[in-house]
């Protein structure tokens, strides 16, 4: 039987619906998905396209045969008003939030084996009176978890001790408790959906040369520094605090399965410089299987088939790897 995944095309304004058209093209003799979104929207942004798509309603319960090319199967959701490609309406973000409760509640009941999502505009969520800070913690709220927002591409595996706060807030936000939750899903989650029997995770410091002994700042004294020892007494491997500039270093990463930075601009664009287009982002830590593309929407490549297919293409791999490995 084939992985289920469910597939959310974000932002309707954006590239999302497109990478969903193109990505309806390719065989997916492995995978079967099913978009959670406007049909109208896909089939609108298929003809702007100039691409076949057939849209097939589908009882998600229900045993169907697999989408040929040029076939998606979908389970429709309504946008709140006509979308137009390159310009935001915060109109129809509530219609985003939809696609996201539905196909994780899909999930959750075990209709779906996994969540792949297209990119979304926090500005235009928030522009329309939504507390809405991304994904991971929206998805966190509906499955009741401790997300860990982790990106990979071929050859590193970044995860993130805090993820969308300002600079400000990161000194303040990093506690022993958080740290040691973030590290223990981090290792709990290579293990069990990587399949990697004792991984070897890199720790950033906080402040430049990881503070330094003191002299930079005591994050690493006081907090991460007795985190990490406690934790490599309980079996694990937590190399660190280590200095972020000589972290991603070949050399370093060669023995390593995961980094574990401190903050989103200390590792990501590390991670991106490697591998944008290539990458995932990968939600460790909830009770289902969640990937997503690692760009944003891309507005003005909206409806004209520049968008490039790649990372989302690399998110349904790793999401059926995962479910299959489950």
């Amino acid at each position: 039987m084939n992985t289920r995944l469910a597939l959310t095309p974000g932002e309707p304004a954006g590239i999302g619906p497109d990478l969903c058209v193109m990505l309806a093209q390719r065989p997916t003799p492995s995978t079967d998905l099913i978009a959670v979104a406007d049909p109208d929207l896909l089939q609108q942004r298929a003809e702007q396209l100039g691409m076949p798509l057939e849209l097939l309603p589908v009882d998600p319960q229900a045993s169907q045969s697999p989408a040929k090319p040029g076939q998606l199967k979908i389970v429709p959701v309504t946008l709140r008003k006509e979308a137009r490609c390159g310009a935001l309406d915060p109109d129809n973000a509530p219609y985003v939030l939809e696609t996201l409760r539905v196909a994780t509640q899909g999930c959750l009941a075990g209709i779906y084996d996994g969540l792949v999502t297209g990119p979304v505009h926090k500005g235009v969520m928030n522009d329309a009176g939504l507390p809405f800070t991304g994904h991971t913690e929206y998805l966190a709220e509906l499955s009741d978890a401790h997300p860990v927002m982790m990106l990979a591409t071929p050859g590193l595996r970044v995860a993130l001790v805090t993820t969308h706060l300002p600079l400000s807030e990161v000194s303040q936000a990093i506690t022993a408790e958080r740290l040691r939750q973030v590290a223990t899903t981090l290792h709990q989650d290579l293990q069990q959906r990587f399949g990697i029997k004792q991984p070897r995770i890199l720790v950033c410091g906080l402040n430049p040369h990881a503070g330094e002994q003191g002299h930079l700042g005591r994050e690493e004294i006081e907090i991460i520094q007795p985190v990490l020892a406690e934790l490599n007494a309980s079996g694990m491997q937590l190399i660190g605090p280590l200095p972020a500039d000589t972290l991603f270093t070949p050399v370093q990463l060669q023995q390593a399965d995961a980094a574990l930075a401190m903050y989103h601009d200390q590792g990501l664009p590390v991670l991106k410089h490697l591998g944008f287009g290539q990458a995932v982002n990968v939600t460790l830590g909830l009770p289902i299987i969640r990937t997503s593309v690692d760009h944003g929407t891309a507005l003005p490549l909206a409806g004209t088939g520049q968008a490039n297919l790649g990372s989302m293409l690399y998110a349904v791999k790793v999401a059926t790897e995962m479910a299959e490995r489950r």
